[in-house]
């Protein structure tokens, strides 16, 4: 039996149990507005130059899409609800349909926010959620064929 097992009652109403069957919030637990502040910085950052990436962000600086990523994040993993109540419900894929994502594209996003979870102070079976959350996550985003 996993140390930790997810259970998510609804989008932002992520928790665990640990070993001793005590729910925890996982937003609390890999440190909270801080973790994915920094989180979200580091991973921007690398965007911000990235030549593939860069050009799919309209924004002449990253800022609008920083926040919206911080607060979808926040909210999926127990902390506030801001970003539903500010956007309503996440519907990624249809928000991402208008963007041209490939393997390629997916690729480059998860090398940069690789890099980003890695330089998290974190648990790492913690880590190893949020990490495998996100893959799940890119591979969902692909609206374009091999090749193409």
């Amino acid at each position: 039996m996993p140390l930790f097992q997810l259970h998510s009652w609804g989008f932002g109403l992520a928790k665990f149990q640990d070993s001793n069957n005590s729910a925890m919030n996982l937003y609390e637990e890999m440190g909270g507005r801080a973790t994915f502040e920094q989180l979200v910085s580091h991973f921007y950052a690398l965007v911000s130059v990235d030549p593939v990436l860069r050009p799919m962000y309209p924004e002449d600086d990253l800022r609008a899409a920083a926040d919206r990523l911080l607060m979808f994040l926040e909210q999926y993993w127990g902390g506030p609800n801001t970003y539903s109540e500010q956007r309503g419900h996440p519907r990624l894929r249809m928000r991402h349909a208008s963007f041209h994502i490939s393997e390629i594209e997916r690729d480059v996003w998860l090398k940069h926010m690789q890099a980003a979870v890695e330089g998290l102070e974190m648990k790492p079976e913690l880590k190893d959620q949020l990490w495998n959350y996100l893959v799940l996550a890119a591979n969902s985003m692909v609206n374009q064929p091999r090749g193409f």
